[in-house]
């Protein structure tokens, strides 16, 4: 009997070790590395090969890697290579395409965040899936940071009762480079970069149903490059609660990361230090109290993976869940242009 998780994808039969790919090995903050480095270090998973299309980064790959094989096309490998899993990790709007073409060469897949570009894009991945009955999921490792962990626990212990407003920002002032993440044709816009990490985390935090989504996208200063200045996500949930995303490379003047409020008291980000404020209300009067962050528990993402695929356990990403990210995303944009609230074909 082969064992199922509650999405019935099922467990590999009679393996004990699952062999892994990566398929971009690029400089860019050296994620290729990272996820290599991320594989070898969990119980239950080899790294047998990478993939990369640039020569000098696949002689980088044998210099870091010597045991492993080295392919410079995805389709070679694919068909050479003893693999079991693909992890991808190239610019965002290959996503989708380069994690399709595993899908239907029978390999697993994990795709670093954001998931693609569009929700056509994120719905054609994931009836694949279900159609070959493998595993696909998405890079949101950032749900295991020690900051965010320290949060969700509170709100999930009630501490500040039920949440009804959160607002999420990052950013500052000042150009935001030149390479292909500001370029919006391959990037997706300035959302999808940070915006795909404080999406999935306040997705997560309100797990309500989305009645609408209204964008406000700003282009005014950085013209020599395609990406938005400024991006902000306005979320109503179905519960009456309000989410506001906002990420930006002209706030001369910024504000906390996190502000959270609950029917029982609210939340803050503390500048500079490892902890939140909470402030909460016993007899009618405020308690200020302190949430130390928690320690990060970013190695668990991939031993998740190893335990899904060999043993069943539920996955800690959904596809699903990714896919309502790209929603989001998509839904602000359009929202933006058109000058209304969009709802949302996932919600």
């Amino acid at each position: 009997m082969v064992k199922t998780t509650s999405e019935g994808l099922k467990a590999m039969p009679k393996k004990n070790i699952v062999k892994c790919a990566v398929v971009g090995y690029g400089p860019a903050f050296n994620m290729g590395k990272a996820h290599c480095d991320q594989i070898r270090a969990t119980k239950g998973l080899e790294l047998v090969a990478v993939c990369d299309a640039d020569p000098k980064r696949i002689e980088a790959a044998k210099k870091d890697f010597p045991s492993i094989e080295t392919y410079g096309d995805l389709g070679e490998m694919l068909k050479k290579a003893d693999v079991d899993l693909v992890t991808v990790v190239v610019p965002h709007n290959v996503h989708a395409s380069l994690a399709l073409q595993c899908l239907k060469a029978g390999k697993n897949v994990i795709v670093e965040k954001p998931m693609c570009i569009t929700t056509a894009e994120a719905t054609a991945m994931i009836d694949e899936a279900k159609k070959r009955n493998l595993m696909l999921t998405v890079f949101h490792n950032r749900r295991l940071d020690g900051d965010y962990l320290a949060l969700k626990e509170a709100i999930d212990e009630g501490k500040i009762g039920k949440v009804f407003h959160i607002e999420a920002f990052m950013g500052g002032y000042g150009h935001p480079g030149t390479w292909w993440r500001s370029n919006k044709k391959v990037s997706g816009g300035a959302i999808y970069d940070w915006g795909a990490h404080l999406l999935d985390w306040v997705l997560n935090l309100v797990p309500d149903k989305i009645a609408g989504v209204t964008g406000y996208f700003h282009k005014l200063v950085w013209m020599d490059v395609t990406n938005e200045d400024q991006v902000e996500a306005a979320i109503r949930f179905e519960s009456g609660a309000l989410v506001d995303v906002q990420m930006s490379n002209l706030a001369s003047i910024g504000k906390a990361r996190w502000r959270i409020l609950g029917t029982k008291g609210g939340i803050t980000s503390v500048p500079d230090k490892e902890c939140f404020r909470m402030v909460t209300y016993t007899d009618g009067k405020p308690v200020e109290s302190q949430i130390d962050f928690k320690k990060g528990e970013h190695s668990a993402y991939y031993r998740n993976i190893a335990d899904h695929l060999l043993k069943g356990t539920e996955l800690l990403v959904k596809p699903e869940e990714a896919r309502r990210v790209i929603a989001v995303m998509e839904a602000a944009e359009e929202s933006s242009k058109k000058g209304e609230t969009v709802k949302l074909k996932y919600p």
